[in-house]
């Protein structure tokens, strides 16, 4: 059993305590590793230090405490760095995605200026490599009057005074950053995180539920950092316990996934998590000779979460790693969301994880979770444990009219506690919408078991087929167990027919013979789950439609289904095919760079270090 010394986390009430904390301690910090992978040490002390500078900077140019300043910073070392800075001079973040496909950049211009028009942002920082093609949003955005260069930021060396900070007051209910969701697109919604907020998920995450010592522990992630898990998971919640990290750059991942536990291996990390998607590829990847030469033993958890849980994913991931040391005991399957700051609940520490199966067809037509004893009987489905939420939380399932529902019973997912954030930025109705009674409506479907929460799938995500309801996880993980489709990348929806709606998949794949793997696909889910496919769409690899964090998008692929553009334009992602996966391929920036020259005007634009011209 690991020590609980005593916590920052319970004295800080803003995340400015916990910066101020953190520079008591100058014997442990965060490493970034840049694309070579050279390590560039931060210790908590020269990090505070470091805040305060760009801070008092910050208000020298005229920014006033809450003011949002977005952020579009693909470098994990100058990301965290800027993120506290605005912070500690009271600013508000908007941490948002940066480019990442060839083909599509008036397409992210556009998402971009809804976001900037959504939050209100007076500055944008970002690098001088993506500047070029960020310079149209300045006049496009009414209020957006600032550009400010990274590189300007770190190697300003004016002297300023320090008075400004003494005269930053900042309470726990004031808004630290918002989080803009990963699908915010045409009707940008940005969750509001506190101060408090962020505290309490800190103290939920590190001591409720990893139970971390900072003299003992040491995260790894490779997660990008304008996403929820990994700012909160890595970069703010660590910091409340000044527990180190070492942070991989995303792309060096996309790359090699061996990377990842490579790095476990090198820094001896104990804690990581990933999405379901990643630790699949992880485990696709990773050769027998390599695992010869890694100790993972030294990992103590190994969190999933971001995403549908797919119990055979966990299972390869702990078979294959076992050959290095992996103890299984260390996966902990998660639920979490922007809107509950990111945790809800973990599974126990120091277990296997848990699954359980239930009846298919009593979930489907009566919405209760029949536990089945008999692991052979026909017409399973089978979901993981997500673990129990924190002291201080409450979650429960509740029907359509909110009212509680009893264990075994599915509903939607409801999350009380000091951990739920304030609503939407500016919008009143959707926040109507997401806080109700006293709970956070999670919009997610489930139900409870033994005390354990099981997360089965999103209500507008429903398949409803002759008036059953369809978990499309279940129908798509049927899918990829089929040889030539790629894992984790199908999609099943429904489409209005002559009398009912009928489902659809979509899926990826490298193979030739198109047609055999469709009759294969018709055949299999007609056998496993009784249901009759009225059309299998198959396209290449990343032509999926995919958030920027990696996420499948059901909605935006029946559209496309619909208007016959799916796999049309595909997602000219940067990179070779083998990096085709739809997650932070935002570091190599050159050829974006001239893409955009090659189609704007021949009068360059100079960024100077504060306003633009």
């Amino acid at each position: 059993m690991f020590a609980i010394p005593e916590r920052a986390a319970v004295m800080s009430r803003t995340l400015i305590d916990v910066l101020q904390h953190a520079a008591q301690v100058d014997h442990r910090g965060y490493t970034f590793l840049d694309n070579d992978l050279t390590p560039h040490e931060w210790s908590f002390e020269r990090m505070a230090r470091e805040a305060d500078r760009r801070a008092q900077y910050f208000l020298s140019l005229g920014h006033q405490p809450g003011d949002r300043i977005a952020m579009i910073i693909p470098e994990g070392e100058d990301f965290v760095l800027n993120f506290f800075g605005a912070i500690r001079a009271g600013l508000v973040p908007v941490p948002m995605y940066p480019p990442l496909a060839l083909g599509r950049i008036d397409s992210y211009l556009d998402s971009a200026a809804r976001i900037l028009r959504s939050a209100g942002t007076r500055a944008l920082i970002t690098t001088k490599q993506i500047a070029p093609i960020l310079w149209s949003l300045v006049a496009r955005v009414e209020g957006l009057d600032d550009l400010l260069l990274t590189d300007t930021i770190r190697d300003h060396d004016e002297t300023v005074t320090g008075d400004s900070l003494r005269n930053v007051v900042v309470r726990p209910e004031d808004p630290c950053f918002l989080q803009f969701t990963s699908g915010s697109t045409s009707d940008p919604k940005g969750v509001v995180v506190t101060h408090a907020n962020l505290v309490a998920n800190a103290r939920a995450i590190m001591v409720d539920g990893l139970k971390s010592d900072s003299e003992v522990d040491r995260g790894v992630t490779w997660l990008p950092l304008y996403h929820d898990m990994g700012l909160i998971g890595f970069v703010v919640a660590p910091l409340t316990d000044q527990v180190p990290v070492v942070f991989i750059p995303t792309l060096a991942f996309v790359k090699r996934p061996a990377v990842w536990m490579d790095t476990v291996d090198k820094y001896r990390g104990t804690i990581t998590f990933a999405p379901n998607f990643a630790m699949g590829l992880a485990a696709k990847r990773a050769s027998d000779a390599k695992l010869a030469k890694i100790d993972l033993s030294c990992l103590r958890v190994v969190g999933c979460g971001a995403e549908p849980i797919n119990p055979s994913t966990m299972r390869k991931f702990c078979e294959t790693f076992a050959k290095a040391g992996f103890n299984q005991n260390a996966l902990m399957p998660a639920y979490g969301m922007a809107e509950a700051t990111l945790a809800v609940s973990f599974d126990a520490l120091d277990r296997p994880f848990t699954t359980v199966r239930i009846d298919r067809d009593r979930y489907e037509s009566d919405r209760v979770a029949e536990v089945l004893e008999d692991s052979t009987q026909a017409g399973q489905l089978e979901l993981v444990a997500c673990g129990r939420t924190f002291p201080h939380h409450e979650v429960a399932i509740v029907d359509t009219d909110g009212r509680p529902l009893p264990d075994g019973e599915v509903g939607e997912i409801v999350f009380k506690g000091p951990s739920v954030t304030a609503g939407y930025f500016q919008n009143d109705e959707a926040t109507a919408k997401l806080l109700r009674g006293g709970w956070l409506h999670t919009g997610d479907l489930g139900f409870i078991v033994d005390g354990d929460l099981y997360v089965s799938g999103r209500q507008k995500d429903l398949i409803i087929l002759n008036g059953r309801n369809y978990y499309p996880q279940a129908i798509e993980w049927e899918v990829e167990q089929l040889e030539g489709v790629r894992k984790g990348n199908v999609v099943a929806f429904s489409v209005r027919g002559d009398s009912t709606e009928e489902l659809v998949i979509a899926a990826e794949t490298k193979t030739e013979d198109r047609a055999a793997l469709a009759t294969a696909i018709f055949a299999r889910l007609k056998s496993t789950v009784g249901v009759r496919v009225r059309d299998v769409k198959l396209v290449g690899p990343g032509e999926l439609p995919k958030t920027s964090s990696g996420k499948l998008q059901r909605r935006k692929t029946k559209i496309l289904y619909q208007q016959s553009t799916l796999g049309a334009e595909g997602n000219r992602t940067l990179g070779s095919t083998s990096t085709r996966v739809a997650l932070a391929k935002h570091v190599t920036f050159g050829a974006l760079i001239r893409l955009q020259r090659s189609i704007t005007k021949p009068a360059r634009r100079v960024f100077g270090s504060a306003r633009r011209a």
